[in-house]
Formats: C-alpha cells, sequence, structure tokens
C-alpha cells in the first residue's frame, strides 16, 4: 500500500524521528505527535509488516506500508 501526498514533505533531519512517540514539528496544542508512532508499532508488531517513508522537501511525501498474506486460516485466528 502507498500513500501519498503533495503537500511540504519531511526533511532528512525529520524523517529519522517521525516514528518516535511523541515527536512533532506542530505548534503545542496542535497534535501529539502519536499517530505515525502508533501506525508504524500497528504494522511493524502486530501484523510483522514494514511501513516506510519517501519524501522529498517542497514536493510531498509517500508511506510505503508491506503487509504479508497468511493462510487464510491463519488470518480467521488471529481476528
Amino acid at each position: 500500500v502507498r500513500i501519498s501526498d503533495t503537500g511540504c514533505g519531511i526533511s532528512d533531519e525529520h524523517k529519522k524521528q517521525i516514528f518516535d512517540p511523541f515527536f512533532t514539528t506542530k505548534g503545542v496544542g496542535k497534535g501529539t505527535g502519536q499517530g505515525l508512532s502508533i501506525a508504524y508499532s500497528s504494522i511493524t508488531q502486530k501484523h510483522d509488516g514494514t511501513i516506510s517513508v519517501e519524501s522529498e522537501v517542497g514536493v510531498g511525501t509517500t508511506f510505503i506500508i508491506h503487509l504479508p498474506v497468511g493462510e487464510a486460516e491463519t488470518l480467521k485466528e488471529a481476528v
């Protein structure tokens, strides 16, 4: 799954931190910095997947999510 936007992009400095709990570039009261951390944990720990980011400042950002495909019975048991 690829999710892209044409926003302001993410600097190389910030890319290293975006999945850290409570990391935000927004001002006080504008965000908690938990969204990407929760997504990362859910994708990697609960679903054995991966999430990565490609971004260019001034151009936009793409998040790439890979989730494993299992047997139907295995997936049913997980739910």
